[in-house]
């Protein structure tokens, strides 16, 4: 029987969630939050991809195994400055595929938030091309 494991860092969690599930291969992240990096958007998302690498850490994981990303941004203008960042941050990886969208209000105000789903061990698979 599979049964959903809880993935901690012991980071600080502003409510009550889990900073991240797994069941088998199948690890869904909680959206991060960095606003103790910094009042800027370069620092909270530098941050924030930090505690993504982290959790997948600590899931066995690598961001080589991420599917799906979302990306919550307080304003969309900073949607060229985070692109640059999570491109650097991504490197040789396959992109996963990834939403990103502007919204009214992020918790604690913060500027980024990040949301991700990833299959431990899949890898940088070859493309459908």
């Amino acid at each position: 029987m599979a049964r959903k494991l809880k993935i901690d860092t012991g980071g600080t969690t502003y409510a009550p969630y889990s900073p991240g599930i797994t069941v088998k291969d199948h690890i869904w992240l909680s959206g991060q939050v960095a606003v103790e990096a910094g009042a800027d958007i370069e620092s909270q998302t530098h941050a924030a991809l930090a505690k993504v690498d982290a959790l997948l850490a600590a899931a066995n994981s690598s961001r080589a195994d991420l599917v799906k990303v979302t990306i919550l941004l307080s304003s969309m203008d900073d949607y060229g400055e985070v692109n640059e960042i999570y491109g650097a941050w991504l490197g040789d990886t396959m992109p996963p595929s990834r939403a990103a969208y502007e919204v009214s209000r992020l918790p604690l105000d913060a500027l980024i938030e990040i949301v991700c789903e990833a299959f431990r061990g899949s890898g940088a698979a070859d493309s459908m091309d």
